[in-house]
């Protein structure tokens, strides 16, 4: 066993130690702030949800089915450019790294198979340093994760290593070859380049059982753990080494919203720990709240990313 091979199994033996330690505990509530604005842009994510709170260890996150999958006939993927103008802003004005594109196969085993890419264009320069099994690379822009489902793999996961962002969503639903992405989110020490970003200097990962842990250029780490993944949902729980400071965000939802039927996330509902039927709210409607549970989400079909799931945030722990 390789030094990187230890230490990473050291972190993950250390998230694990510390859900044991805080796992009886009851969840606690955090501090979810809305800033979203308008757009009439589906491909612009003016969605940003902000999880706040002082000395949080653990969360999960956990990408759900929507409401309506089973009733899903038309399954949109494809990207809806209508409403977009990105002049002076945006995706567009972004600057753009020239690399060389590379397709790399960096695990595959009965039922998981890892690959990195090189893009031949990013809007940040890093080249984050990865450990998959062991084995070190660099360079890559997604990080993807696949799950062998009906005889075939299916995509369930990406990170994007040099800016942070995470995008999961659970096993295609029966009747469906595939599912859609929607909202993405972030964890760890969050800053802002003209879009929020985690600033990651290096990744190690471990893939069976799935652990992923993030080493933060700022100091500090996140070790996520994959809890479950089938037809119904993809579940990962973070444990944050040290916890929040309370200073800054831990935790960010990034999401598209124009109109209910025009939305990746349309509604908000949550739970406090005081009101156990929970309440929702149309997500123009919410500003500020304190859950220990939320799930941003919808009730009607979209039009765009119709199968996306709706993405939960609860299990918040700390160190009592």
């Amino acid at each position: 066993m390789g030094a990187g091979t230890r230490m990473l199994a050291r972190l993950a033996l250390a998230g694990a130690l510390l859900g044991a330690a805080v796992a009886s505990a009851a969840p606690v509530a955090v501090t979810v702030t809305n800033h979203t604005r308008p757009t009439r842009c589906a491909e612009e994510d003016n969605v940003t949800f902000t999880l706040s709170a002082p000395g949080i260890e653990q969360f999960r996150v956990e990408a759900l089915q929507p409401a309506y999958i089973g009733a899903i006939r038309d399954n949109h993927f494809a990207p809806d450019f209508s409403g977009c103008d990105f002049s002076g802003r945006g995706n567009a004005a972004d600057p753009h790294y020239t690399f060389t594109p590379r397709h790399k196969v960096l695990y595959q085993g009965r039922r998981t198979r890892i690959v990195g890419i090189t893009l031949p264009s990013f809007w940040r320069p890093a080249r984050v340093p990865v450990r998959v099994a062991g084995r070190a690379d660099t360079g890559f822009h997604l990080i993807q994760i696949f799950r062998k489902t009906h005889g075939h793999f299916v995509e369930s996961m990406v990170l994007y290593p040099a800016d942070g962002y995470w995008r999961i969503k659970p096993l295609p639903a029966p009747g469906l070859r595939d599912s859609g992405y929607g909202s993405s989110f972030l964890v760890g020490p969050i800053e802002n380049e003209g879009r929020p970003v985690v600033d990651i200097a290096s990744i190690d990962i471990t893939p069976a059982p799935l652990s992923v842990v993030l080493n933060f250029v700022q100091g500090g780490r996140a070790v996520a753990t994959l809890e479950k993944i089938d037809t119904t949902r993809t579940a990962l729980r973070f444990t944050l080494l040290p916890g929040s400071s309370g200073r800054r965000p831990f935790a960010m939802l990034r999401s598209m919203y124009v109109a209910p039927h025009n939305a990746d996330v349309s509604e908000v509902r949550w739970r406090d720990g005081t009101n156990s039927a929970g309440r929702a709210e149309p997500l123009p409607a919410v500003t500020t709240l304190y859950a220990t549970d939320v799930r941003f989400g919808r009730s009607v079909p979209s039009r765009h990313n119709t199968s996306a799931p709706d993405m939960r945030f609860s299990d918040f722990q700390k160190d009592r």
